[in-house]
C-alpha cells in the first residue's frame, strides 16, 4: 500500500545482532498490527494466511518463551511479497 517500508522487510534485511526485550518486540508488533489492519477493511476479504499472520502476531508474546524467541519465529515467518 504506497511505498512504506514493512518491518518485515526491514527484519529480513538486518537480522538480529543483540537480545531484545519484549517491550521492543511489542513495539513493533503493535506496529505491524497498524500497518497491515487495511487488510480487514470492510470492502476487502481478507484471506486466511493473512489472518493467520495476524494472529501470530497477536500472539508472538505468549507463545515464546523469550524475546529473542519470538523475534526469530518472526523473521522466519513464512510472508508472501504480494500480500504487500
Amino acid at each position: 500500500m504506497g511505498s512504506e517500508i514493512w518491518l518485515s522487510d526491514i527484519m529480513r534485511i538486518s537480522p538480529r545482532t543483540e537480545d531484545l526485550d519484549w517491550i521492543t518486540v511489542r513495539t513493533y508488533r503493535n506496529n505491524e498490527l497498524v500497518l497491515t489492519d487495511w487488510w480487514g477493511v470492510k470492502d476487502l476479504t481478507m484471506i486466511q494466511a493473512k489472518k493467520d499472520y495476524r494472529t501470530f502476531l497477536r500472539d508472538i508474546t505468549d507463545n515464546y518463551d523469550t524475546p529473542n524467541e519470538a523475534w526469530d519465529a518472526w523473521v522466519a515467518y513464512p510472508i508472501e511479497e504480494s500480500w504487500f
